[in-house]
């Protein structure tokens, strides 16, 4: 344990350290000591999960918090290891993403210092077992993100952005502050084992705590209703901040319904149901306003919440398996869950990386305006497109793999004891096959519109080289990430199984007859990966043939009918690729069209463009802001300036206070 709070203390030692070099060596020193931070936590992250010994270490007795567990087990292990790798890769890309800023002048010792804190919060997060040292670790995280997110603050939109993520993480707070509240005066401790063993044997308090938890650390994770921060804040940020955040920060929410489920023990089934049907539904809803977004930045947030629904299918259908006894159902849940946290980190940093390289050199996130850049920039279109195969669940691909596990054990599931068992599990997976679908559709209109074509606008057509090779490096190890864990599954599932029987053997001691069925399962979608991968091999020799063949002759431009000048108005735009999907689903959408009529023959000037609004914004979130603007500037008097009225006030809060605790006592 010791090296893992070495690690927490380099990476302070580093953020500290930003504010004494000079601006161009600041980001080289976060790249090192996030390395160093990295290098040592590892060791004891792979001991737990290779050896199954947890470690842990204690404080001294300290004010407030009494004494201070800090402890690593299976569980905490993966999330530590998906938060160091990929934090660290962010890190590295941040020396290419933020060199502009760096000649504009601008100081970033500050996004450093905040970067460094973040890293050390989210480990500190997955090892803390003391409620209220808890809360602090999860506010400073919270705190952390919300300075990272407005690095650039002197647009209102960043501003406004980051104004709503810190209101939702104090909501957040709020919930687990409860939820700790209820548990302490059960148990008089602070104390996460206490919390287990009292959880375990009183199920009415395990159910109420738990649906405190799971709000609380559901707005974190970006569950619907609980999602509507998400997808500003992520398009505000620096894209190396949106990947730390989509791909790692919000998986400490799921890091805390785990750790919640396991002290549960066995949950109930109403809970297990609850949790499958937000689960369901922040998946459709993700994806479904995914396929609606321009802005490529904003579309990836929607998919964030796609794929934070699926991580929830897995988790609920593993609690179904362990409320109705079944360990094949919970274990192929869990492991299905807890892998894509893995696996959507990976593709989803890519994405996100990608997704920066090309605002990186147009200056815009706006689809209708790109096109073309798979010309200049083939190694960003390429990993975009391997991103967004593995996103979409397609072997031989990591996102196939996790996604195949959550399959077979709604199979495994659907002959079911009960018909609500056999009812949920049939819908959900007929729900996540139509995620899948609609997940294609969108990513092929990604990488469609964005890299093929020719450019739609001046941006695009300047665009004459890829990116820097340090904002390449950490996007091409997250492309082969993605294809070695789809074509080698094995090893990486394995490693899964070691916290997931945590749960399981709780309800099974067979252990080897689970895991020997999970193997079967492992192999099959190895044998399904190889296969799709000799397809991929002969469609490469198929097309290597044919540029030897063709290449003998002259090619020469068929005639056009009179159309010898194409130009980029004639292709398919975002808006009209998607249209016929989405026209029939009209009631699920706000739709705002902005249209400038042609007013003669020949106009100068008309154009078409569609934005889709949330619903939850357009009629809940809004709603309550202008309610709330309402009757705050009601209070507006109290503002005036005088110094005597402001003590006058003080002094009026005062006594209430002073009666309220007499009245009370």
């Amino acid at each position: 344990m010791e090296y893992f709070l070495l690690a927490i203390g380099i990476l302070l030692a580093g953020a500290l350290f930003v504010f004494i070099t000079k601006e161009e060596y600041k980001l080289k020193i976060c790249t090192i000591f996030s390395f160093l931070g990295l290098a040592t936590v590892l060791f004891p992250s792979l001991w737990c999960l290779y050896f199954g010994n947890s470690v842990s270490y204690t404080t001294k007795k300290l004010l407030l918090f009494g004494e201070i567990t800090f402890m690593i087990d299976q569980l905490s292990a993966i999330f530590i290891l998906v938060i160091s790798i990929m934090s660290f890769l962010g890190v590295i890309y941040a020396n290419g993403y933020l060199k502009p800023y760096l000649k504009k002048n601008i100081n970033i010792s500050a996004h450093c210092f905040f970067l460094m804190i973040l890293i050390a919060a989210m480990l500190s997060v997955t090892a803390v077992q003391n409620g209220l040292f808890f809360l602090v670790v999860w506010e400073i995280m919270s705190l952390a993100s919300f300075f990272l997110v407005i690095f650039e603050g002197e647009k209102k939109e960043v501003l406004q952005a980051g104004i709503k993520y810190l209101v939702y993480m104090h909501f957040s707070v709020i919930f687990l502050m409860l939820m700790f509240v209820l548990l302490s005066t059960q148990t008089n401790s602070l104390n996460f084992p206490d919390f287990a063993r009292m959880l375990a044997n009183k199920p009415h308090i395990a159910d109420i705590a738990f649906a405190l938890g799971f709000i609380g650390f559901g707005i974190k994770a970006g569950f619907v209703p609980f999602h509507n921060w998400l997808p500003d804040a992520h398009p505000a940020a620096p894209t190396h901040v949106s990947g730390i955040m989509s791909g790692v920060m919000i998986k400490t929410g799921i890091y805390g319904i785990l750790r919640l489920v396991l002290m549960i023990g066995t949950p109930s089934k109403l809970i297990s149901y609850a949790v499958l049907t937000i689960a369901v539904i922040s998946a459709l809803y993700g994806v479904l306003y995914a396929i609606t977004q321009h802005d490529i930045k904003r579309l990836l947030a929607y998919h964030s919440i796609e794929n934070i629904g699926i991580i929830g299918i897995g988790i609920a259908l593993g609690m179904l398996g362990l409320a109705y006894q079944n360990p094949i159902i919970a274990m192929l849940g869990f492991t299905g869950g807890i892998l894509h946290v893995l696996n959507h980190s990976i593709f989803k940093e890519l994405l996100f990386f990608t997704a920066g390289n090309t605002y990186f050199e147009t200056h815009t996130k706006n689809i209708e305006k790109l096109g073309g850049l798979i010309k200049s920039m083939p190694y960003t279109a390429l990993m975009f497109i391997i991103g967004s195969a593995a996103i979409c669940g397609l072997p031989p691909l990591n996102g196939f793999i996790s996604e195949f596990l959550i399959y077979a054990g709604m199979i495994q599931g659907i002959p079911a004891p009960g018909i609500e068992l056999f009812l949920a599990l049939t819908l959900s997976m007929a729900a996540l096959g139509l995620v899948g679908t609609m997940a294609i559709l969108c990513f092929t209109k990604a990488a469609g519109i964005v890299f093929l074509g020719e450019p739609r606008s001046r941006e695009a057509k300047d665009v004459k080289k890829d990116v820097p090779f340090i904002m390449l490096l950490p996007s091409g190890i997250l492309a082969v990430l993605t294809i070695v864990i789809g074509i080698f599954p094995k090893i990486f599932v394995r490693t899964v199984l070691t916290p997931v029987s945590q749960y399981v053997l709780a309800i099974s001691s067979d252990r080897e007859v689970i895991l020997g069925f999970i193997n079967a399962i492992v192999n099959l979608t190895a044998e399904i990966s190889g296969y799709f991968l000799i397809f991929i091999a002969i469609l490469v020799a198929a097309a290597l043939l044919k540029f030897l063949i063709c290449r003998r002759y002259e090619e020469h431009t068929t005639w056009g009918c009179g159309y010898d000048k194409p130009t980029s108005r004639m292709q398919y735009t975002a808006s009209s690729y998607t249209n016929p999907f989405m026209s029939t689903l009209k009631p699920l959408f706000k739709r705002i069209s902005h249209i400038k009529k042609p007013k003669d023959l020949f106009p100068d000037e008309a154009y078409y463009e569609l934005e889709i609004e949330d619903i939850e914004e357009a009629y809940i979130v809004k709603p309550l802001v202008r309610w709330d603007e309402k009757i705050l500037t009601k209070f507006e008097r109290l503002q005036n300036g005088n110094i005597q009225h402001y003590i006058l006030v003080g002094l009026v809060f005062l006594l209430a206070a002073v009666i309220g605790v007499i009245c009370i006592g």
